[in-house]
Parts: C-alpha cells; sequence; structure tokens
C-alpha cells in the first residue's frame, strides 16, 4: 500500500539517535538554540515544532500566534502555549524588516515589498539579525527559494565562493555519510569541486563529531582510465591539499573502492582513504542526486538534506515531500552546524551557485 502524505504525517516522529545525543549533550553545556520555522500553515512544521520543544530546542514559528496555536491545540499539541510565534507584520516592522530592506536596496529594490511578506525571506532576516539561531524552510516551496532567500539576505560567509549542497545518510548498518554535491551545482569545476569536498567534510565533522576521510569520486581509480572529467577531480585534490593540508582526502576513487576494505586493497593499496571514506564528493550533480536517491530507496539509507553549506548563517532546505520526522533531523541538524565550533569553519568554505535545482 502507497501511503499518502496524510497518513504518513501522523505517523510517530523517528529522530535519529545520534543527532539526539549530539544535541542532548550540547544541551547539557547550556546550549538551547532557537530554530525559526518559516511554514507555520503546514501541519508538518507545527507537529515538528512540538517535537523539537521535546528534545529542549525553542521552536519560533511566523504567523498570527492565536491562530498557530489553536491550530496545534487541534492537532493534539499540548505544550503550544509555550512556543515563540512572530508575526510577519512584527518582523517586517522591526530588525528584520530593516535586514530586507537593506538587502533588497543593494539589488533588488522592486523586490523589497514582497520579501517584507515572504515568510522564508523574513525567517532568513530573523537569523541573520540574531532573534534565531537558525531556519529550515521549504516545506512547501522549491529548493531555489530557499537558496535566494539565503543568499539576499544573510548572504555568504567570509571567503566564500560558491554554495553548495550535501547529505548526510545513515546507512542501515548505523554508519553515516556525508555525500556532496547533491543538490546545487551541476558541473563544478576543479575549483569548486574542491570548495564542494572542504565544506562537506566540515559540514559532517560539525554534524557527527567524527574524524572526516574524503573520497574524490570517479569511474576511475588512482590513475586506472584517463579522461578530462578525471583530470579535473584530480586537480581538485590538488586544491583541496593546498588549501586544507590537514585534510584526509584520496582520489580519484571508484565507489567501491572507497568503501569496500577488501577492493581498496587491490585497486589502491597504499590509500589511507580508500575502504574506509566517510564523506564522498562526486564528480557533478547527476552522480550525486542519482547516488543518494539510489542509496535512500534501494539501499534503505535515511537522506537528511540538502544542507546548505556556504552561507553566513545555518539556514537548511526541506524537501516539499519531508514528514514531520524529516523535518525535526534537518531542524537538529541545523541547530548543531550553529552551536559547533566546525560549523564556523565549515561556513567560511562555500558560497554562490547561479544555477539553482528544484525538488
Amino acid at each position: 500500500m502507497v501511503k499518502t502524505p496524510a497518513a504518513r504525517d501522523l505517523e510517530p516522529v523517528t529522530i535519529d539517535p545520534m543527532l539526539r545525543d549530539r544535541m542532548l549533550g550540547l544541551l547539557d553545556l547550556g546550549s538551547r538554540p532557537r530554530i525559526i520555522l518559516a511554514e507555520s500553515h503546514d501541519e508538518r512544521v507545527l507537529r515538528a515544532a512540538g517535537a523539537f520543544a521535546e528534545v529542549g530546542v525553542q521552536p519560533i514559528l511566523i504567523g498570527d500566534g492565536n491562530e498557530v496555536r489553536n491550530r496545534a491545540r487541534k492537532l493534539g499539541i499540548t505544550d503550544a502555549d509555550g512556543w515563540s510565534v512572530d508575526d510577519p507584520a512584527r518582523l517586517a516592522a522591526g530588525p528584520a524588516g530593516e535586514r530586507i530592506r537593506s538587502s533588497a536596496e543593494k539589488k533588488h529594490p522592486e523586490l523589497a515589498e514582497q520579501w517584507l511578506t515572504d515568510p522564508v525571506f523574513l525567517a532568513a532576516a530573523a537569523v541573520k539579525e540574531g532573534l534565531a539561531d537558525a531556519a529550515v524552510a521549504g516545506a512547501d516551496r522549491p529548493t531555489a527559494d530557499v537558496i535566494r532567500a539565503g543568499l539576499s539576505i544573510v548572504g555568504l560567509a567570509p571567503d566564500s565562493t560558491l554554495l553548495s549542497s550535501s547529505f548526510l545518510m545513515r546507512l542501515r548498518d548505523g554508519r553515516y555519510l556525508g555525500f556532496g554535491d547533491c543538490a546545487v551545482i551541476p558541473v563544478p569545476d576543479d575549483e569548486q569541486l574542491s570548495a564542494i569536498a572542504i565544506a562537506t567534510a566540515r559540514t559532517f565533522a560539525a554534524i557527527t563529531d567524527q574524524h572526516p576521510s574524503v573520497a574524490m569520486l570517479s569511474f576511475s581509480t588512482a590513475g586506472s582510465a584517463q579522461h578530462s572529467d578525471i583530470d579535473r577531480v584530480r586537480l581538485a585534490i590538488e586544491h583541496i591539499r593546498s588549501r586544507c593540508p590537514e585534510l584526509e582526502v584520496d582520489g580519484e576513487l571508484q565507489f567501491d573502492a572507497a568503501i569496500v576494505e577488501s577492493v581498496a586493497k587491490s585497486k589502491c593499496p597504499e590509500s589511507a582513504v580508500a575502504g574506509h571514506a566517510n564523506v564522498l564528493v562526486f564528480p557533478n550533480l547527476a552522480a550525486g542526486n542519482i547516488g543518494y536517491k539510489i542509496a535512500e530507496r534501494l539501499g534503505g539509507a535515511a537522506a537528511f538534506g540538502p544542507l546548505l553549506q556556504g552561507l553566513a548563517a545555518p539556514i537548511n532546505d526541506l524537501s516539499r515531500g519531508a514528514s514531520v520526522s524529516d523535518i525535526v533531523n534537518v531542524g537538529l541538524i541545523t541547530c548543531l552546524q550553529a552551536l559547533t565550533p566546525a560549523a564556523d569553519a565549515q561556513q567560511r568554505t562555500t558560497s554562490t551557485a547561479h544555477t539553482f535545482t528544484t525538488k
């Protein structure tokens, strides 16, 4: 039986155990992140807000306070009275609105009034102005809208030149992998590919607290084939080793050589990465997007993302088919990016893409 979205949304919320443990550990240190949710009209978002509150994350919703809380109570959410709900007009009249006006004046003055009434842009401005620590949006909007709000209002992190994305994948055996880029840049050149690799490694470290071991994927392993696409990967590795010499990276590697120890011993026994890579960088968007969906749909992996890399503050996108559990888990990831020191380093390594994909 194929489940309808309504049936799926009534399922119990499943929070990834690693994300829960990481968040609880940070809460024990006194941190209580504030996450702003742009789409309070969506029942999935309201249910997610209830789940955030249960794990110590403070939800902030954009909407009419009475309406939002009444709808939450009808859904059986008992702690809605304790939520922070920001009226869009009030946000637009305060520092968030000033940020939007200032940003619009620079490039798109004709869009200022539109942005001032758009919850996604208001959420981005609230994070930029310190009214929230993190934001997630996109439950009923294309990826391009979330990216535009992030780039237009939050802007790029210092020294960033490229906005990219990654997915956190949880395999059926409990292992976690970082996949990049699976949602933003169609055909990265060697410089962009190196930025994607560094950003994905740092995103992975910020979320999991694991040491990243990066495999640059291709259809060749250690020179077994020759092609201009492979040359691009090799150049990217040179850039990575120059910019980030402490990062453990190798390539070009075929997928099996990157993650299967026996194959690695046969194809590239001298590699320190092959056979145990936990960050996989795909050579282009087609490979990355297809790869994560195969892992999810055929391999039974859980896919969290796309996680945006390169903005000056943590804002992440949601799939329009996201379940309540998806929203909660991506929200926790975004809070971890806001709270962990590795997030600062990660934010300095990526930014603008000129082509946007949709979900």
